[in-house]
């Protein structure tokens, strides 16, 4: 009997924001011959590093990073562009004898990697489209999210209001199909091309909020404001896909006079630990995921060696990989 050709490995490290997943897979990739792609659909935007918490220079210097900083913020980043891109990148670092390791937490992107979503199976209604964006201008986000939250609640649960385009997204695939996008996705979650190990980060929500608060208060010590700022000042509309990210949206209504710094940041501070809900809510309607509670984050060594045994059993010995 012929034996199938054994699937590329992919290993994948995902978890809410603030979780703590840059220094853990930092170590991991160092330690295991990997190269790391952003699964972070932010991060692909120079300029934007205080924001969405880039690993800093020195850091990506340590191991070869990806998908960091390859467009300009006015650009407008999709995820089939994105699953596109990892494909290649994936071939690219298996023939450089290491292993591709995506890290982040954008649960869509990273989700049409790991199983080959197909984005063309259903088509656009341009006409539709106007129709929300005109809707959400008049009456705002929140009530064009109670649109989708009447029709696809798991979406709802998943989707920010703030993230209008993948609104009005998901309202169309229904208005289109007359099926709701999580039905749409769950079609699509087939055998993955990979051989994958995916590792989730989770910890005591408390904590995850807390370290959230103290994160946005970091971004605003280092220059959130003047980083929003000179991202306006050349040239990106603020209607672009960029600015309608968590630190980005809030201070561009503040630096337009619709909030007050404070009331930017307690707005930032609360979406925040909204999004980092949504996300755990997107993961944990994902398969195959092996969960890791770091909230006993002084214990970074047995975090690291449970992640190792994760891996020794999904890989075989890291040495075999090298």
């Amino acid at each position: 009997m012929k034996v199938p050709p054994a699937k590329p490995k992919l290993l994948v490290l995902l978890g809410p924001t603030a979780v703590g997943k840059t220094k853990l897979s930092l170590e991991i990739a160092r330690r295991f011959n990997c190269e790391i792609i952003s699964g972070d659909s932010m991060q692909v935007y120079r300029g934007m590093d205080i924001g969405t918490a880039k690993a800093s220079p020195e850091e990506q210097a340590l191991v070869p990073h990806h998908l960091i900083d390859i467009h300009d913020p006015a650009y407008p980043f999709s995820a089939a562009e994105f699953q596109e891109r990892v494909k290649q990148l994936i071939a690219e670092i298996h023939g450089r004898g290491k292993l591709p390791f995506i890290v982040g937490g954008t649960g869509l992107y990273i989700e049409s990697v790991c199983y080959n979503f197909q984005f063309t199976d259903v088509s656009m209604d341009e006409a539709f489209r106007q129709e929300q964006e005109a809707y959400a201008d008049q009456h705002g986000e929140e009530a064009l999210h109670a649109k989708l939250r009447e029709v696809d609640p798991e979406s709802a649960e998943r989707l920010h209001a703030n993230d209008r385009r993948r609104v009005i997204r998901a309202l169309e695939i229904f208005h289109v199909s007359g099926e709701t996008m999580t039905s749409h996705l769950a079609a699509q979650k087939k055998e993955s091309p990979y051989e994958l190990c995916i590792i989730g980060l989770t910890m005591d929500r408390a904590l995850l909020y807390q370290r959230i608060e103290e994160r946005i208060d970091a971004m605003m010590a280092e220059g959130l404001v003047e980083e929003v700022q000179s991202i306006l000042t050349a040239g990106c509309p603020k209607t672009a896909i960029s600015m309608q990210a968590l630190g980005y949206k809030e201070i561009v209504a503040y630096l337009e006079g619709e909030l007050s710094l404070d009331g930017a940041v307690t707005l930032l501070k609360r979406d925040t630990r909204r999004f980092a809900k949504r996300q755990l809510s997107w993961f944990r309607h994902m398969k195959d995921i092996h969960w890791v509670d770091v909230t006993d984050t002084a214990n970074f060594s047995a975090h690291f060696t449970r992640i190792s045994e994760i891996l020794a059993g999904k890989f075989g010995h890291p040495i075999e990989y090298n």
